[in-house]
């Protein structure tokens, strides 16, 4: 095969970049990525990949594309958001036409544990595009029990993080964050703000490493979590390869709970109230004087010793000092969730 072949003629720049060469490219052609979650991260992640030449890109989202989504996520326009199309759907319509070689399967769906299996065990790579914790703490459950390597990535306001997880090879996430820290206490797009600039750098950063991967060049991966800070100018690497724990409970003693349905946020419908009760993976309690504060952005907040509320628009959301929030508004479970990660944090 040449650089003249039809195949390889529109990647014939990065061909030319000698680690990648024709027999890097041809692995991407014949690679495929599971993108969970197709918003601001996930949304770069995939534009990047699909020009790269990754022969199949699964996008798993739950959402719908709003209006201001438009200034980071670069996937959608205004007649995504006037049409209220699923983000997974708005996405493979616009890389279909970036790249028609690469077939794109829009998921819309709500990734858990009852379906992650089906959606990631064709897959060489998870990448995470999502908004939090629980659904990373799955990921990498997954990724360890089937030796799929996937990449963290998230960020907020200027700030952000990445990092390839290959498990057998890195630490996992469970040995640097061994529990997922308390939603309420973090901040979160809504409420801190974002700005695109971080996001294109952290999708990259994540993009970089997913090439890698896909390529074989596995040797080339960053040892290290990578910190960027672009308000402050600031960019670190916090070095975790000795982190990876024997005793860690998913790397050392493959115990997968999140995978297992027996952690992660328990929603329930409240019938006759069109209302949506989600309850916390733990029992960690919330610092209410702190959430209010956190939440004084978003929309109208009122506090007692008990709760706090917040009302945007149509919703409702009361959340309770034992961390559960019944979101008011919605008997949907999936909107529920995707509500409660926008505005509080998960």
């Amino acid at each position: 095969m040449t650089h003249s072949d039809s195949k390889f003629d529109r990647y014939r720049r990065q061909i030319r970049f000698a680690p990648l060469g024709e027999e890097g490219q041809q692995k991407l052609l014949n690679s495929r990525v599971l993108i969970c979650g197709c918003g601001a991260l996930g949304s770069v992640v995939a534009d990047t990949l699909v020009r790269a030449g990754v022969g199949f890109l699964r996008i798993v989202d739950r959402d719908f594309v709003d209006l201001d989504n438009l200034h980071r996520q670069v996937l959608f326009d205004e007649r995504d958001a006037a049409e209220q199309l699923p983000k997974a759907v708005a996405a493979s319509r616009r890389l279909e036409q970036v790249n028609s070689s690469v077939e794109i399967e829009p998921v819309v769906a709500d990734v858990h544990s009852g379906n992650l299996r089906q959606l990631a065990v064709d897959v060489d790579v998870l990448i995470d595009g999502t908004d939090n914790f629980e659904t990373r703490y799955l990921l990498n459950d997954f990724a360890v029990a089937n030796g799929t390597p996937w990449i963290f990535g998230g960020c907020v306001a200027m700030e952000g993080q990445a990092f390839a997880i290959v498990p057998g090879h890195t630490p996992c996430l469970t040995c640097i964050i061994p529990k997922p820290p308390p939603a309420a206490a973090q901040p979160t797009c809504e409420t801190a703000g974002v700005l695109a600039p971080i996001v294109n750098v952290v999708a990259s950063l994540q993009a970089s490493e997913a090439i890698k991967l896909l390529s074989g060049n596995c040797s080339q991966l960053n040892p290290a979590m990578t910190f960027v800070d672009l308000w402050q100018n600031e960019l670190r690497q916090l070095a975790v390869d000795n982190a990876r724990n024997e005793n860690c409970p998913t790397c050392g003693r493959h115990e997968f709970p999140w995978l297992e349905g027996h952690l992660g946020a328990a929603v329930t419908q409240l019938c006759g109230r069109n209302s949506v009760q989600i309850s916390p993976a733990n029992d960690d309690s919330i610092d209410l004087p702190a959430l209010a504060k956190k939440l004084s952005s978003a929309g109208q907040v009122t506090m007692n010793p008990y709760l706090v509320r917040l009302v945007v628009d149509e919703f409702l959301f009361t959340i309770f000092a034992d961390g559960r929030t019944i979101v008011t508004g919605t008997d949907d479970p999936s909107t529920a969730r995707t509500l409660q990660a926008k505005y509080i944090g998960g």
